[in-house]
């Protein structure tokens, strides 16, 4: 066998837990808008890194991903490009507006160009370049490079700003610095590090985890880990995470579909330094003639995006509570999330529905079974389907298997 080549199959049972309380790099304080129900019920994954074989010490599976628990990298800076295909439609941008709206961005009413909170929503879609840096969990920043603009967030100890150079608006917020860890993880994920954690949730008795060779990444030797899901089913293909062999922390990270064709995700260093970045890359001055957006305390109210975090429940915990009857069906990557729409009803129809019921019914697959009939709306990596009787079934899952356990549900 080649060195650096494994055929060690890991699964859940054989992985050490991460450790508690490890610090990441690259964490930046924005509060959750992009992934709604798919993210929080079923987590997101990845697959494979930039070509490349350097010559490693060999390392199996369970080491790796203790390696990636154990990272502590806590200074860095870099270029990061993240392309995002999730096969949505073309709306002619009404998918961005509806998300930009929703998160209380530029077109919402009131809002400011530089709330980051209706920002970080585009990295949702198409392809976008990020200049990241940070210095221990009180200075983060990243920069999203645009068309002869770019927008800021800067995290400077208790000061926390948005800056967006095309339309030359400010969005300042303050933080609790004993919350900024917990804020910090309420933020859409943006750096390889990122997925890569997310995707190791995922990682059960129903996943094949092993390494598979080496890498180059921005200039770095690097092990990939690839993680697969043995059942059938799944809308998802491989997984892989380049691993910085020196760090532990992950390069990069891409997400193939079962289906074939470019990667879901696919977000990568294509520069990064460990070195501990100028204390002037945190620094922020409002420029002449800036419109200044101040955060309210209706904001703060609400844990907003620089207030205190509301004590409680866990996110998905919230979610569960704001759905009727949410359950979960199936295992592992076949894991469908279930919930009522509480409408009684499915998508408007017939007469009653006019124009929208025939335009939404457009965008999906009518479908049917013991549950009766309904529609299914389908992404490259997550589909959902919503019954006449207003119920939901959404996983990373086929069409076919979304059927099936809708019919197993009922």
């Amino acid at each position: 066998m080649a060195p650096n080549e494994t055929d060690d199959t890991t699964t859940a049972g054989e992985v050490e837990e991460p450790r508690a309380g490890r610090r990441r790099a690259a964490r930046y304080i924005v509060p959750v808008t992009v992934m709604g129900v798919a993210a929080a019920t079923i987590g997101l994954v990845p697959a494979l890194a930039d070509s490349g074989d350097p010559d490693l010490p060999d390392i199996t599976a369970a080491q790796l991903i203790e390696k990636i628990a154990q990272s502590d990298v806590e200074r860095l800076s870099g270029t990061v490009k993240i392309t995002t295909d999730l096969g949505l439609p073309d709306l002619g941008g009404l998918e961005s507006g509806l998300l930009s709206g929703a998160a209380g961005g530029e077109d919402g009413e009131g809002g400011s160009s530089a709330d980051p909170s209706g920002r970080l929503t585009e990295l949702a879609s198409g392809t976008h370049t990020l200049r990241v840096a940070a210095d221990g969990p009180d200075r983060q920043k990243l920069s999203l490079l645009e068309n002869a603009a770019e927008y800021s967030l800067i995290h400077n100890g208790k000061d926390v700003w948005g800056y967006d150079s095309a339309s030359n608006e400010v969005y300042h917020a303050t933080v609790d610095e004993a919350d900024t860890k917990e804020r910090s993880a309420q933020r859409p994920p943006a750096t390889p590090e990122d997925f890569a954690e997310e995707a190791l949730k995922a990682v059960d008795d129903t996943t094949s985890v092993k390494v598979d060779g080496t890498a180059q990444v921005a200039g770095r030797d690097a092990y990939r880990l690839v993680v697969e899901p043995k059942q059938s089913g799944s809308t998802v293909g491989a997984i892989s995470i380049a691993v910085d062999h020196e760090t532990g922390m992950p390069l990069k990270f891409t997400l193939t579909p079962a289906g074939g064709g470019s990667a879901v995700v696919d977000v990568g260093f294509t520069k990064v330094s460990f070195d501990r970045p100028d204390a002037s890359t945190f620094r922020f001055t409002p420029p002449k003639g800036a419109k200044v957006t101040e955060e309210t305390e209706q904001d703060r109210a609400h844990g907003g995006f620089g207030g205190k975090p509301e004590r409680g429940p866990k996110p998905e915990e919230d979610l569960a509570k704001g759905l009727d009857g949410l359950r979960m069906l199936g295992e592992g990557w076949n894991t469908v999330a279930t919930f009522d729409t509480g409408t009684g009803a499915g998508l408007p129809t017939g007469e009653a529905g006019g124009d929208l019921g025939g335009f939404l019914g457009s965008l999906g697959d009518q479908v049917k079974g013991d549950f009766g009939k309904g529609t299914v709306f389908s992404t490259r990596l997550v589909n959902a389907l919503i019954t006449e009787d207003g119920t939901v079934y959404v996983g990373t899952v086929t069409k076919d298997a979304l059927v099936k356990a809708a019919e197993a549900g009922k």
